[in-house]
């Protein structure tokens, strides 16, 4: 399964990462998780979960707005961690989806 890191953050107070894949049924998954003694005093637990569920058909649409030729999968992946790579990455990807007309399902559990 092809996966990259978003972003990667570990110490005593808080763990964060963040990574992006293609599932088996070709869905490209965005797929977060805080964890830690600042999670529990900013949401009340000591865990927070989100993710983006984009089908194959958006993906599809992705590869043009952001300049991939080919359609080549890793490209979309590295050119996603490049524009969005970082501790703001879900926000700022799905506005960024947003703005481009592009359906996704959102996910967050505390």
């Amino acid at each position: 399964m092809e996966r990259i890191e978003l972003y990667r953050i570990d110490t005593p107070e808080i763990k964060i990462l963040m990574e992006l894949y293609f599932n088996e049924k070709r869905q490209l998954i965005f797929d977060g998780c805080d964890i830690g003694k600042k999670v529990e005093e900013i949401w009340g637990d000591s865990d927070y979960e989100y993710y983006y569920t984009i089908e194959p058909a958006q993906v599809e649409e992705l590869y043009p707005v952001l300049g991939i030729i080919n359609a080549e999968r890793y490209a979309l992946l590295v050119e996603l961690k490049n524009r969005f790579g970082g501790n703001s990455a879900y926000s700022k990807f799905g506005h960024f989806m947003t703005e481009n007309n592009i359906k996704f399902e959102a996910f967050t559990w505390r």
